[in-house]
């Protein structure tokens, strides 16, 4: 877990920031920063860099290494200053909170401007970095990226494909988007699968979401990881969230990826609610309804 690095704001420097955005932009060349190159990439003085070195790994921003030559990398603490400054003399957040979720590929915070929002810190790279780089369409076709080109590229396809859904589809709002964080609107009600439906409410929930999945196809994409974990359920309805990995229609896969999310999504209300799940609810029948743009309601198809 990346610990959080906000309470370390307000004892940074602006040359501290510059040492890190020196770092930064090394690493655009190579995941180590030769220490000689830094004087030119921070803009700072000999003596200054060795300050600024001191004090940022002393705090966990920079990682050091001497095998063949002295070199720094980011961690990601550093980086996520990096952008929570940024957003910050945005006027995007003026107060931190709490975490709302941590998981494999993203850590959430709920931050405050003119109302409370969520902060996410994209992930992909840091722990996983060969698997997400194989499958993830941003990576796959470059075959030398760092952790951090990953989770930025991450950061900034779920935000334009959030902009491009929102208002239509019930996603999170976007407000702002800086390297590897993005911030949206704080979701209300509980994930899906923490949720307890009413008898009478099963078959209507999982028919808003797949009218979400089918208002998001229309747009032209296809979410391709929809799960029970990924959706909140409250009390004006449904949100889909966790867009990074999201194709469009046209992708070569997208048929395959929207009959996946179809049948996860129908998969997890026939385990949890077996007995208000109809047996010849078909899932290839939902996903073509979906593609060919006719699906309406859940009750339509078992007429």
């Amino acid at each position: 877990m990346v610990r959080n690095v906000a309470g370390l704001l307000p004892e940074l420097e602006d040359e501290d920031f510059y040492l890190l955005s020196g770092v930064e932009q090394g690493m655009r060349f190579s995941e180590w920063v030769q220490r000689e190159k830094l004087p030119r990439f921070a803009g700072l003085t000999e003596e200054e860099v060795d300050y600024r070195l001191e004090r940022c790994l002393k705090r966990g921003l920079i990682e050091k290494k001497t095998i063949q030559y002295e070199g720094y990398t980011l961690q990601f603490e550093g980086y996520d200053l990096l952008a929570l400054r940024a957003l910050v003399q945005r006027d995007t957040i003026t107060e931190f909170g709490s975490p709302l979720g941590v998981g494999k590929e993203s850590d959430v915070y709920e931050v405050r401007s003119y109302k409370p929002l969520a902060l996410k810190y994209h992930r992909e790279g840091y722990t996983n970095f060969r698997e997400v780089h194989k499958e993830r369409d941003y990576t796959a076709d470059k075959e030398h990226v760092s952790w951090m080109y990953t989770a930025r590229k991450a950061a900034e396809r779920e935000h334009d494909i959030l902009e491009e859904l929102y208002p239509d589809v019930s996603v999170p709002r976007p407000i702002d988007q800086n390297r590897h964080a993005i911030v949206m609107e704080k979701m209300e009600g509980v994930e899906l699968s923490r949720a307890k439906l009413e008898d009478d409410q099963v078959l209507g929930v999982l028919e808003l979401l797949l009218r979400e999945v089918a208002r998001a196809h229309e747009i032209g994409y296809v979410h391709a990881d929809m799960s029970e974990y990924n959706v909140f359920v409250g009390e004006d309805g449904v949100t889909v969230f966790d867009w990074p990995q999201a194709v469009p229609t046209e992708h070569d896969n997208a048929g395959e990826f929207l009959r996946r999310d179809v049948e996860n999504l129908i998969g997890y209300f026939r385990r949890k609610y077996p007995q208000h799940v109809p047996d010849d609810l078909d899932e290839d029948e939902i996903a073509s309804a979906i593609e060919d743009e006719t699906f309406e309601t859940v009750t339509a198809l078992l007429e």
